[in-house]
């Protein structure tokens, strides 16, 4: 395994546009460098030989992590997920990406590693565009024609890479502020915490009357992008979140994926387990939208879980186990 890096050329611009300008110059193969968590690991294996790198920790304000006047929370590309993680904003307002970033590998990584690098690398086993997918978050790019702001579902495209063209820059992340009366959750399952995830799910329930009103749901690592499991989503909507229903609505997800088999888990596990963390997601998520005083009532609805489909022996509810990683 090689560990030294091949000679290249770096760039240190002072704004957004010299940057842009910088990239429409550059050489084929020239990366944008901010945390290089993922970059600079490829760089010394050789298996990527950029002739240059362009780096955006000289531009002022590309840090940072506050509330926009539309009430939506806003990101910077140099915004570490360490800095999500601590973020008491984030923890009161978005918790699902605290408990995300909370669950990747070290503090080393999470210090050094960007949301939006974690976002460029494009790898479907990412644990933050599963969460991002569910928030309804919104990237803002710029390159020479201008600038846009597109869904995050629109930015992946298979395998392991993204709409994002050589001369643009994700500049920012946008959430929406969470809807009233919802409930989030994110399930993970790695060998180690320093692994990356085998499967994960997130999943954003509304409640309103005893009743799911909106659900989204997301898993990854399970198909060559993200994936969004509408008809689960769409079994939840209109109906009391029971076990019942949450195992019913996690079958469904499990057969809109379409894993691999590869070194970390055959595709036949990973449906399986598609199936058990969305169960314990949807519940999770339902217990979190309910008001303190009727938690005790669904807590007795939820009892006696049934078994999803392929999970046989094991129950699937929160606080069950998943099986052998």
């Amino acid at each position: 395994m090689h560990r030294t890096l091949r000679p290249f050329e770096l760039l240190e611009p002072e704004s957004v546009q010299e940057a842009v300008q910088i990239l429409a110059s550059a050489p084929p193969g020239a990366k944008i460098l901010a945390g290089g968590l993922d970059l600079v690991s490829r760089m010394t294996r050789w298996q990527v030989d950029p002739p240059c790198l362009i780096s955006l920790q000289r531009i002022p304000a590309m840090d940072f992590l506050d509330v926009g006047e539309n009430g939506y929370l806003r990101i910077g590309p140099m915004t570490t997920l360490r800095s999500l993680e601590l973020s008491a904003l984030v923890r009161e307002r978005w918790p699902l990406l605290q408990e995300a970033a909370h669950q990747i590998a070290s503090v080393q990584v999470k210090t050094m590693g960007t949301l939006v690098g974690n976002l460029c690398v494009a790898t479907p086993a990412s644990d933050m565009a599963p969460v991002l997918f569910v928030l309804a978050a919104q990237l803002g790019l710029v390159g020479p024609a201008g600038s846009a702001t597109i869904p995050i579902e629109d930015f992946f495209v298979p395998v392991c890479q993204s709409i994002l063209e050589p001369q643009q820059i994700v500049v920012e992340v946008s959430v929406p502020p969470m809807p009233a009366r919802a409930g989030t959750a994110f399930k993970k399952l790695a060998h180690t915490k320093a692994c990356i995830a085998k499967v994960n799910a997130a999943v954003l329930v509304t409640v309103e009357d005893g009743l799911c009103r909106d659900a989204r749901i997301a898993l990854g690592a399970v198909a060559p992008t993200v994936v969004r499991a509408h008809k689960a989503e769409q079994a939840l909507q209109g109906k009391p979140i029971t076990r019942q229903l949450a195992c019913e609505a996690a079958n469904l997800a499990a057969a809109e994926v379409t894993p691999i088999s590869d070194l970390r888990a055959s595709a036949e596990y990973r449906k399986h387990v598609a199936a058990v963390l969305t169960q314990r997601a949807i519940l999770a998520a339902a217990e979190c939208a309910l008001a303190p005083d009727t938690a005790a009532a669904w807590h007795a609805l939820a009892a006696d879980p049934p078994t999803p489909a392929g999970v046989a022996g094991r129950t699937c509810g929160a606080g069950s186990q998943a099986g052998p990683a």
